[in-house]
């Protein structure tokens, strides 16, 4: 098995300044912004942050004309719960009525009878 190479201070500061100096030849071999790539890609990133948009905002719409449509069939169904309540109210009246004619009459009858027997 090899040893440990141990670098000398020296070593390390070429090193140092090595990569120092490859950043800074990576950073100046950038393109210019005037650069038709670069205009290309800015544009491209463009169109893409556009359709992005135009993709949120339908997706916005679709959501709000959902909730719209939502809150409607709720509506709905609340206005046809009364509209039932309603008229189970309306039929436990005429029920209730009804029960009373009933008994009114068997009642008279009972006392007509009563009145027929004396």
């Amino acid at each position: 098995m090899r040893g440990f190479k141990d670098k000398a201070f020296g070593d390390r500061l070429q090193d140092a300044a090595g990569a120092k100096r490859a950043m800074l030849d990576r950073f100046q071999a950038r393109p210019d912004a005037d650069d038709p790539a670069v205009a290309e890609r800015r544009a491209q990133r463009q169109a893409l942050s556009e359709a992005r948009e135009a993709r949120i905002a339908d997706r916005r719409a679709a959501e709000a004309a959902e909730a719209e449509r939502r809150k409607a069939a709720e509506e709905a169904a609340i206005v046809a719960a009364r509209a039932q309540a309603a008229q189970d109210e309306a039929d436990r009246l005429e029920r209730d009525a009804a029960l009373a004619v009933e008994q009114k009459a068997a009642r008279d009858a009972r006392y007509a009878a009563r009145k027929a027997r004396k």
